[in-house]
C-alpha cells in the first residue's frame, strides 16, 4: 500500500498478545469541493475565530477544549485530561469477542480505516490474528478511544490487511417507528410476478462499473466556465407521466429494462410476458433442431424414395411378367376388400 499519513497510533490487544499498528483511513472522498465567495468581486468568504469575551481574533495556539454545563458554564478539559481517562483503550484497539459476520447490523457501521502493522516485530502477531479471522469465518468486535470518546468497531480482513469499521452503539441506532406506510395495503402475485421479472431482467452488476455521474458534469461546467465557453445544456428529461397503475407501471419498466439490455448482435431478442407476469422461459434449441431435423429428413426420403423406385423398374424389366402377375393380385384383393367390409356392416347392422 502506498504510503497514507497514520490518524493514530497505538496496539491491537488481542488476549496477552499486544499488536503495534498505525490507524489509515481506508476511504477518500472525491467530491469536488466549493468556496464560498463575495459575489460582487469574487473574494474569499472567511470564518475567523473570535473570542467572545474579548472581541479579538485568536490563534489555534490559544484555543482549547471546554464543556458547557447546563448553566452555561464551561468546564475547561485539556488533552492531559484525555489522556489519564481510566479506560484500556486510550491507546489499545481491545478485541472483546469474536461473532459472525451477519450479527452485525450494517445500520451500525460507520467509517472505515486499515490497521497497519507498526514495524518488523508486528509482523508475526498481525499475521496471526488475520490467519485466525480467516480461518474462523468471524470478524472481531473491539472497543478503541478516538477524538475524545470511546468507540465501537469490527475487525475483517481485507485482502492481506485488516481493516476496521467503526460501529455505532446499538442505543445510537434508531428503531424504524412511523417509517413504514400506516396503511394496510394488498399485494397481488401478479405484482409480484412482475417485480420478480424486473429484478431477474436488470440483474447483477459489478460494482467497479459504476461511477459519480454528477461529478463528472459538474467537471464540464467548470472546464467550459474556465475556458470562456458556454456550459453544456442540460439534457432533456425523459418522457413520461404519472402512472397509476401500478401493473402497468411494472409491465412497462420490465420491457425497458429488456430493450436496454437486449444484444445488438443477430441473435438479438426480446421475449415477451406472460399472461401470469412472469418473464416466458427463454427458447432452447429445440424447436430450431425440430425444424432442421425435418428439413435435413426430407431430402433423405426423397433420396430414398428415388432409391426404391430405381430398384422397382429394375426388377420390372428383369421379370415382367412376374410383376404383372404379382400387380394383378394385388389389384384384385383390393377390390375384393371393401367388398367384405360392406358386407360385414350389412350382417351388424
Amino acid at each position: 500500500m502506498r504510503h497514507v499519513r497514520s490518524i493514530w497510533n497505538g496496539a491491537i490487544s488481542f488476549g496477552l498478545v499486544s499488536i503495534p499498528i498505525k490507524l489509515v483511513n481506508a476511504t477518500e472522498s472525491h467530491a469536488i469541493a466549493f468556496r464560498q465567495i463575495h459575489t460582487e468581486d469574487n473574494g474569499r468568504i472567511r470564518y475567523r475565530k473570535v473570542c467572545e469575551l474579548e472581541d479579538r481574533e485568536v490563534s489555534q495556539a490559544e484555543i482549547g477544549k471546554g464543556y458547557e454545563d447546563a448553566d452555561g458554564s464551561i468546564i475547561p478539559i485539556t488533552d492531559e485530561d484525555l489522556s489519564h481517562l481510566p479506560i484500556p483503550t486510550a491507546r489499545t484497539i481491545e478485541i472483546v469477542a469474536f461473532v459472525p459476520a451477519d450479527r452485525i447490523d450494517p445500520l451500525q457501521m460507520g467509517a472505515a480505516y486499515y490497521l497497519a502493522a507498526s514495524g518488523a516485530p508486528a509482523a508475526k502477531p498481525y499475521t496471526l490474528l488475520r490467519e485466525a479471522l480467516k480461518r474462523s469465518n468471524k470478524v472481531a468486535i473491539a472497543k478503541y478511544a478516538l477524538r475524545g470518546r470511546e468507540r465501537l468497531g469490527m475487525l475483517r480482513v481485507v485482502g492481506d490487511a485488516i481493516a476496521m469499521h467503526g460501529l455505532l452503539w446499538p442505543d445510537e441506532v434508531r428503531a424504524p417507528e412511523g417509517v413504514a406506510p400506516d396503511t394496510a395495503v394488498t399485494i397481488r402475485d401478479k405484482e409480484l410476478d412482475l417485480a420478480d421479472a424486473l429484478m431477474d431482467t436488470l440483474g447483477e452488476v459489478d460494482l467497479a462499473d459504476l461511477h459519480d455521474e454528477y461529478r463528472e458534469a459538474l467537471e464540464e461546467v467548470i472546464a467550459a466556465k474556465a475556458s470562456g465557453e458556454a456550459p453544456p445544456e442540460t439534457p432533456a428529461p425523459a418522457a413520461g407521466g404519472k402512472v397509476l397503475d401500478l401493473m402497468a407501471a411494472l409491465e412497462s419498466s420490465v420491457r425497458a429494462a429488456r430493450e436496454s439490455r437486449a444484444p445488438t448482435g443477430p441473435e438479438a431478442e426480446v421475449r415477451p410476458l406472460r399472461q401470469g407476469g412472469r418473464a416466458a422461459p427463454k427458447e432452447t434449441g429445440t424447436k430450431k433442431s425440430t425444424s432442421t431435423a425435418k428439413k435435413t429428413a426430407t431430402p433423405k426420403k426423397a433420396a430414398s424414395a428415388r432409391k426404391s423406385t430405381s430398384k422397382t423398374t429394375e426388377g420390372t424389366k428383369k421379370s415382367g411378367a412376374t410383376a404383372k402377375s404379382t400387380a394383378t393380385a394385388k389389384s384384385t384383393a383390393t377390390k375384393k376388400t371393401p367388398a367384405k367390409k360392406t358386407t360385414s356392416r350389412k350382417r351388424s347392422a
